[in-house]
């Protein structure tokens, strides 16, 4: 149990870029926010290698843990679980990638931050790791 008295979900995620700078955003399936692609570590696993596999599983984007880049550790409420909040620990995944729903995403949209966001997003992105990504304005 959190501090607030909800359930806990440990969390691994990556901020993945195209050849546009867009970030991308990725729907699982049943769900209707738009998230990090990533998830929970399994036993053992450190957070850069729960976010690798997680990233290779869910869009197929292969990228060793080694090079993936820490951006930070957040709680923040999770986006399709009520009364829950997750641990994030969020890397950035060097280069630009192309992606490609498998596993459980039903969807892949990329996200272009100068733009309006749209509302759909999971809080993680839009309170925590959306403005560090960009400049305020």
């Amino acid at each position: 149990m959190s501090e607030t008295g909800t359930d806990l979900i440990i969390v691994s995620a990556v901020c993945v870029y195209n050849q546009q700078g867009q970030l991308l955003t990725v729907r699982k399936r049943g769900t209707d926010k738009f998230m990090h692609p990533g998830g929970k570590p399994e036993a053992g696993e450190t957070a850069a290698q729960a976010a690798s596999r997680e990233l290779f599983e869910e869009v197929g984007i292969e990228v060793s843990p080694e090079v993936l880049q820490p951006l930070g550790v957040w709680l923040a409420a999770a986006a399709n679980e009520a009364a829950t909040d997750i641990h994030a620990t969020v890397f950035a995944a060097p280069g630009t990638w192309e992606a490609h729903p498998s596993a459980e995403i039903a969807e892949i949209r990329w996200l272009d931050l100068n733009a309006p966001l749209p509302a759909d997003l999971a809080p993680l992105l839009t309170d925590h790791v959306i403005p560090l990504l960009t400049p305020p304005k």
